[in-house]
């Protein structure tokens, strides 16, 4: 318990005290205040892709689930009371606990990584890794505390007053440091949402989606209602945009300072949308009859800090970090998910991670980001694995990366294996 492997024939081989995956299913990606789900609650999103959990492993008797951690930034209590009732509701027993992580943009990715611990140190054997996001319910803040100490606001340490700077303004410090032209970002966000388009048109994503059935009210411009509420089943995400173009990009006005270049087309969206994957040993796997039903397995993970003035460099100083932890380059990496929440940031540690070159050849995002499809900030990280471990799956291959840039200041990054 607790040596990583070593070298990619390590991180390929097979042990009983793996770490596996036996299912990573999520809802649509739907815009805040116009999509779909906008009327959703986020434990009603949760309670969705939990029972799905459950009816895509049959065979798993539920009493068998020990613990369940729910990645969630904005809810009222941290989501802990609601995310518990939503778990009993859809047919979980009270056997199983729930908790709830806030790592801000990594919080699912966290839990995930959280119950994996549990599962390697044997305090469990079988957990779900989860998150949920109602940004449409939530995001009145704009995820910054309205009530905190007073001597933070005056702090004479620069970084602890910049933990609260807004995100728009830490992508504007990416791009003027490091050199990241507002064409640059356009035409990074315009193939996102390309490679989205193709991949929704493909039916890439069916295999990881759950459809959610809610109901939705629509609204005019001032917010006022149209007829009465409906009962909708929603099937896709809806911030895709197939006809993103460079011309209808450099029309839109700089979104956080006036001679900035981060706008909302080359930031991600604001969204809503739930994610959970099921984790457990391999050995509980094969004794509970399941082997046939593992899809990956969960290699490691790690967290590194950086400045909070540019939070969104962070998947720069993450990946190297956990890469060279487990021995791996970046050409032993088949599928890489890297989180944009700006395309500034993005770019920017795609030239410092050396992946430009594997981004061209469609090893990074393949199937478009977070500015096409969505950034529901507690629900990203489970989203992200359960789109790498369906995309290698179609694409055959083995080792994949998921990472994202944090609020505050930090980087993550996970590593995962297809089977």
């Amino acid at each position: 318990m607790g040596v990583l492997p070593k070298g990619l024939s390590s991180v390929l081989a097979k042990a009983p005290t793996d770490v596996v995956i036996l299912s990573s299913l999520r809802t649509p990606i739907t815009r805040s205040y116009k999509g779909h789900l906008k009327d959703a609650y986020p434990e009603e999103l949760l309670s969705v892709v939990l029972r799905a959990t459950l009816d895509k492993v049959p065979q798993l008797d539920p009493s068998k689930i020990d613990d369940v951690a729910v990645g969630v930034v904005l809810s009222e209590l941290g989501g802990s009371k609601a995310a518990r009732m939503a778990m009993n509701h859809v047919g979980f027993p009270s056997t199983t606990s729930l908790y709830t992580v806030n790592r801000a943009c990594s919080s699912s990715l966290q839990a995930i990584a959280s119950v994996a611990a549990s599962i390697r140190t044997e305090a469990i054997d079988v957990g779900i890794g989860a998150g949920m996001e109602s940004m449409t319910r939530n995001y009145g803040s704009r995820a910054i505390p309205t009530s905190y100490w007073p001597a933070l606001k005056e702090s004479p340490v620069k970084d602890a007053r910049d933990c609260v700077m807004p995100m728009g303004l830490t992508s504007e410090n990416v791009a003027s440091r490091y050199g990241v032209s507002r064409e640059d970002q356009d035409a990074f966000a315009v193939k996102s949402h390309q490679l989205a388009a193709a991949a929704r048109e493909k039916g890439n994503f069916k295999e990881e989606i759950v459809p959610v059935t809610t109901q939705f009210q629509e609204v005019d411009k001032q917010g006022n209602k149209v007829g009465e509420a409906q009962t909708v089943t929603v099937t896709e995400d809806d911030g895709i945009r197939p006809t993103a173009s460079m011309e209808g990009m450099a029309k839109l006005k700089p979104a956080f300072k006036p001679d900035g270049a981060s706008t909302a087309g080359n930031s991600s969206q604001v969204s809503d949308g739930a994610a959970a994957t099921l984790l457990m040993r391999r050995s509980t796997a094969t004794a509970l009859g399941l082997g046939d039903r593992i899809i990956g397995k969960f290699v490691a993970a790690n967290t590194v800090g950086c400045k909070p003035d540019e939070m969104g460099i962070g998947p720069a100083v993450a990946i190297p970090k956990l890469l060279g932890q487990l021995g791996l380059e970046n050409k032993d990496v088949d599928r890489w998910e890297i989180n944009e929440a700006f395309a500034s940031q993005a770019i920017y540690c795609l030239r410092e991670l050396g992946l430009e070159e594997a981004w061209k050849d469609g090893k990074v995002n393949p199937d478009g980001g977070a500015i096409a499809l969505g950034h529901p900030l507690g629900a990203t990280g489970a989203r992200m694995v359960s789109t790498l471990l369906h995309g290698l799956g179609r694409t055959g291959g083995e080792v994949g990366v998921v990472s994202m840039c944090v609020g505050t200041g930090m980087g993550m990054a996970g590593v995962f294996v297809r089977e």
